[in-house]
């Protein structure tokens, strides 16, 4: 009984680690995060003590709750002590939420080639049950063809030895086989938005972008794969401030929606419901501004026929 007299529900006992619906290590800890942070509100502990507790901060309490760092186990344990957590499933079930959240992805093989603000994006991504993404510049990563990311890897990289230019573009097909079930469970759905400027700049050369729209057009035929061209004839739209992408998870994760903002050195993740409103609003103002899906197809078939001509 709750001290206002009404009747108190008991916390809800954390999710079975074996429902989560591809659940990589990034989404397992925001998983385990949320969770943590729930027993600590419960709990009436400030995030001061907690990081007390766990010989840091509440700034490290704060990354740890919101799934941008691992997890030592001796941490959770000692938390789920101070949070009062007795029950021993629910302090297994945690305790093994946060060995699985600090197992590698497979894209930590590639660590040495990316920041590690980009390898929390691939995570997500690789967890995601829906994507949607505006580009205003390049075809998006998850599109592109071997010859298209051989050559826009270049463009950052003019300098890099040929090994490390080929290991670079086999990390962005790896990624692209999310798409394709070769990945742990169902693919998700990318809705792509592509400004006219991507498709008609001869990024790589004629032979590279007729191979590129041709490999657009058949990506558009799957179920979970949607591509609309922003076309020049429009003027200005709702994406000019810029590329963005959205993430969206099964709603059994209990993940947030994320707004994904890269920078040249840095990136930017927003879950702040606003936030995610906000940008929500403008990705589907682009959506209707935009060619449809027919239409769009209609215009790549259009844009290939040019490149025919192109020597």
């Amino acid at each position: 009984m709750a001290a206002n007299g009404t009747e108190e529900s008991a916390p809800e006992r954390p999710r079975d680690i074996r429902d989560v619906p591809g659940g990589g290590p990034t989404v397992l800890r925001m998983m385990l995060g949320a969770q943590l942070r729930g027993l600590r509100e419960r709990a009436g502990v400030t995030r001061e003590a907690a990081g007390d507790r766990i010989r840091g901060s509440h700034a490290k309490i704060s990354r740890l709750e919101n799934g941008r760092t691992g997890f030592k186990e001796r941490d959770v344990v000692d938390l789920l002590t101070l949070y009062g957590v007795d029950d021993g499933d629910e302090r297994e079930t945690l305790i093994a939420l946060a060995r699985r959240a600090n197992a590698p992805g497979w894209w930590h093989q590639y660590s040495d080639l990316l920041p590690p603000w980009f390898e929390t994006y691939v995570g997500l991504e690789q967890a995601a049950t829906q994507i949607r993404t505006y580009e205003p510049q390049f075809v998006p990563g998850l599109l592109q063809t071997a010859a298209m990311a051989r050559h826009v890897t270049g463009l950052g990289h003019g300098s890099m030895a040929d090994d490390e230019r080929e290991r670079r573009v086999e990390f962005r097909l790896r990624r692209q086989r999310v798409l394709d079930g070769s990945g742990a469970g169902e693919p998700p759905t990318l809705w792509a938005v592509v400004d006219e400027a991507a498709l008609r700049r001869l990024t790589g050369g004629a032979d590279v972008m007729r191979e590129q729209i041709d490999h657009l057009i058949a990506a558009a035929e799957a179920r979970h794969v949607v591509i609309q061209m922003v076309p020049f004839q429009l003027g200005g739209h709702a994406g000019a401030g810029g590329p963005f992408s959205i993430l969206r998870f099964a709603r059994e994760s209990e993940v947030p929606d994320v707004v994904y903002l890269e920078q040249l050195t840095s990136a930017l993740y927003l879950d702040k419901r606003s936030d995610v409103d906000d940008y929500l609003a403008t990705m589907e103002l682009l959506c209707v501004q935009a060619l449809a899906p027919e239409e769009t197809r209609t215009a790549l078939e259009a844009i290939r026929a040019d490149l025919a001509e192109v020597g």
